[in-house]
């Protein structure tokens, strides 16, 4: 299912009861809301689903529950968020046989940085291992993998299969969306700016805004496709504004925020991140509105 990725891939947030508690009853009823919206493909387990904070048994669990949830209607990507080879390739091999179409793998997120031939040793293992697709989410300030980096992991690990690149930087974006092998896929990780993303040709995007807005991100990615940047640049301006009201620290609750406004269950960041605050609540449900989203909450678990 690696070929079927392209488009709009909205990064799943994880459902947790206020205690904590993984609920994996929850994850279907968000499944289908991003299915429903003409999602082209979903991620789960990565930063925004707090992926960092599951252990091995929770995360098998809920990529279970979402390839179960998701019924083959679109392929799903598993994050994974660890900070050494091992443990990286024991997640990639809890979930190999479940159906996922690739693996989203962040570089260590800790204090200290491998250099470019560790790095490169990093996902030549880990691809070696597993067996399976990666594509390397390119996020970590500390651990940021330059394009020249990136191509050549691409280059010398032929089940890399491309980079989710992040952290806002369009420059650094362009630079490798002119470097990189025609055969890979460059996915978008830059929030604010979907709409130059995609006019640089971008596969598509993995980012957060999608997961809080993906209607609207659907139809920005359809805009584009079709040539009608008006409408591009309308959305593009619109969801600028709710990226501006959830972009924080804690980012992956103001989607979760986001969501519950639009009949997803409403859940809970696992601690210590804290819920929206009150002034992000406002922010959030105002930008929604100018996209045209009315609230319509369930209640938390």
């Amino acid at each position: 299912m690696t070929s079927e990725l392209k488009g709009v891939i909205p990064p799943m947030t994880t459902p947790f009861r206020g205690d904590g508690e993984l609920v994996l009853d929850a994850v279907k009823a968000q499944v289908d809301f991003l299915v429903d919206a003409g999602s082209h493909g979903l991620a789960a387990g990565g930063s925004t689903g707090e992926g960092h904070t599951l252990d091995p048994e929770e995360y098998r669990d809920l990529m279970q529950a979402t390839v179960d949830a998701t019924a083959g209607r679109i392929p799903v990507v598993a994050g994974i968020i660890v900070d050494s080879t091992r443990d990286a390739i024991r997640r990639g091999r809890i979930v190999r046989d479940l159906g996922v179409a690739a693996l989203q793998v962040t570089p260590v997120h800790y204090l200290f940085k491998p250099d470019d031939d560790a790095m490169v040793r990093h996902f030549k293992t880990m691809a070696d291992e597993t067996g399976m697709p990666i594509i390397i989410y390119n996020v970590v300030p500390w651990s940021y993998l330059s394009p020249a980096l990136l191509v050549r992991i691409m280059t010398e690990v032929p089940l890399v299969v491309g980079v989710k690149q992040s952290a806002g930087d369009l420059k650094l974006f362009a630079d490798l969306m002119i470097t990189a092998p025609r055969d890979k896929m460059i996915f978008s990780a830059v929030d604010a700016l979907m709409y130059p993303s995609y006019a640089l040709g971008a596969a598509g995007s993995i980012a957060a805004i999608l997961a809080a807005a993906p209607k609207a991100s659907v139809d920005l990615w359809n805009a584009v496709k079709a040539g009608d940047h008006a409408t591009a640049l309308d959305l593009h301006q619109r969801l600028l504004v709710l990226w501006n009201a959830m972009i924080a620290d804690n980012l992956p609750a103001c989607t979760k925020f986001a969501q519950s406004l639009q009949g997803v269950p409403s859940m809970f960041p696992r601690q210590p991140m804290p819920v929206a605050s009150p002034a992000q609540q406002v922010a959030i449900t105002k930008a929604l509105a100018g996209l045209g989203i009315q609230a319509s909450v369930k209640g938390a678990a």
